[in-house]
């Protein structure tokens, strides 16, 4: 299902990623007291009020001059605009009102996007007054909050609920939706051009043309699907520019928005740490992954060359060995009718569900093979086992003792349950819940 978007826009050092971290419920942005902290936009799961929304959290600005930050945040300002169904424009209580707030202000306004102001650091009652001063942006009635201090944060969240557009933003809820991702110049936009059959993205030779993340339907194997091609995610340290810098958090967002993966990976570099990285967003979003090595063409072949990249794959990304590899030349065309192949095979994959009596007897099965070990005196005990969701498959145990699951004999059933049902494309999650604990 797609959610509902919130993005937070505001010039540096407001305290965008405070409140984010606040809100998400985890440290996830990096906070320090200096402007530019946040070196791209990071984007994560929240809910308030039954309602499941994703939060943008907007950064990267390191301002050299006023200019700079205009510039910047206009560009800030254009991406939430182009992304967002609810706009938070974080303001500065203490600072008061700027020239780049009014400049900014007047974009929002054009947006037609509901845009809520959000005055922060009013850490005391002694303060609301300040809250006059922003109505001449002409945004409407701005909500006082002090984030660090997590004062009036229900008062916002009750705004952004309410503003979410009408109608449900499951729209595209069956139709399989794939974002190709990797890093830059791996050929991501050559594949969605040739698995399409038309030239629908630009493609160049040089890193980063592509600026957005851009949805092709189309129609394969009697199916329809959604092709998501992303901006190359490139280390932070050569992430420049900030047009290249909210082409991540472009990427970010088709991550979490697609329902399978495919990870291009240069068959001439093979598995680079920002791919690990790349890996592992897609790995914890649940998502269904293959990975597919590209420019395989360009390989000095031997008898044992794809196995032991396999292999190597298979140890650099050994967090997902669950996915599977494939080798393409997008430029010759090999192997590319494997892709939409893996891409099917992957999604049934993620909509696997195994019956409950099957479950437990291959649990039971597991225990009595491999007992889980003791801690002081005490020992795990499961008692019931049920797959609770699919995609990603969702697995609730019934235990005597949660804090007794070690992480790897959680991983232990992992593999037994892989091993039985398949599974091969998409991680599986995990919840322990005491006996008498209630399923919320």
């Amino acid at each position: 299902m797609s959610k509902p978007v919130v993005a937070v826009v505001g010039r540096p050092n407001v305290g965008k990623s405070t409140f984010f971290n606040k809100i998400v419920g985890r440290r996830v942005s990096i906070v320090e007291d200096m402007p530019g902290v946040t070196r791209d936009r990071i984007y994560a799961e929240a809910e308030w009020r039954g309602i499941v929304f994703a939060l943008v959290d907007t950064g990267g600005i390191e301002p050299d001059s006023d200019d700079v930050i205009l510039s910047q945040m206009r560009e800030q300002a254009q991406i939430a605009m182009e992304m967002a169904d609810v706009i938070l424009f974080m303001l500065d209580g203490r600072e008061g009102i700027t020239n780049s707030d009014r400049e900014v202000a007047n974009m929002l306004m054009r947006t037609g996007k509901h845009v809520i102001p959000v005055v922060n650091k009013v850490d005391s009652p002694n303060m609301h007054d300040v809250i006059y001063d922003f109505y001449e942006l002409g945004l409407g009635d701005p909500v006082c909050i002090s984030a660090s201090n997590m004062l009036n944060l229900g008062d916002v969240l009750d705004r952004i609920v309410e503003n979410f557009p009408d109608g449900s933003f499951d729209d595209d809820e069956n139709i399989t939706k794939i974002a190709v991702i990797g890093k830059p110049n791996v050929g991501k936009s050559s594949l969605v051009n040739t698995l399409v059959g038309e030239n629908r993205v630009i493609v160049s030779d040089i890193a980063g043309t592509t600026r957005d993340s851009i949805d092709t339907p189309f129609r394969w194997n009697n199916n329809d699907y959604i092709l998501i091609d992303t901006a190359g995610i490139r280390r932070r340290s050569k992430v420049y520019g900030d047009i290249e810098r909210y082409s991540v958090i472009r990427a970010i967002a088709a991550i979490e928005r697609c329902d399978v993966c495919l990870l291009m990976i240069d068959a001439q570099t093979g598995v680079t740490e920002q791919d690990k990285k790349i890996a592992g967003i897609a790995h914890e979003a649940g998502k269904g992954i293959a990975v597919v090595v590209n420019k395989w063409d360009l390989i000095e072949k031997s008898t044992n060359t794809m196995s032991e990249f396999k292999k190597n794959i298979s140890l650099q990304l050994s967090f997902m060995s669950y996915a599977p590899i494939i080798f393409i030349s997008v430029l010759t065309k090999q192997r590319i009718g494997k892709v939409m192949e893996t891409a099917e095979f992957v999604t049934r994959s993620r909509a696997t569900r195994i019956s409950t009596g099957k479950l437990n007897s291959l649990v039971e099965d597991a225990v009595m093979i491999n007992p889980p070990p003791s801690d002081k005196g005490k020992r795990l005990k499961i008692y019931y086992v049920t797959q609770v969701s699919v995609n990603p498959p969702l697995f609730s145990f019934k235990v005597n003792n949660r804090d007794l699951v070690h992480f790897s004999y959680s991983r232990y059933l992992e593999n037994k349950i892989r091993d039985a049902f398949g599974f091969e494309g998409t991680s599986i999650k995990f919840v322990f819940r005491e006996k008498n604990e209630k399923q919320v």
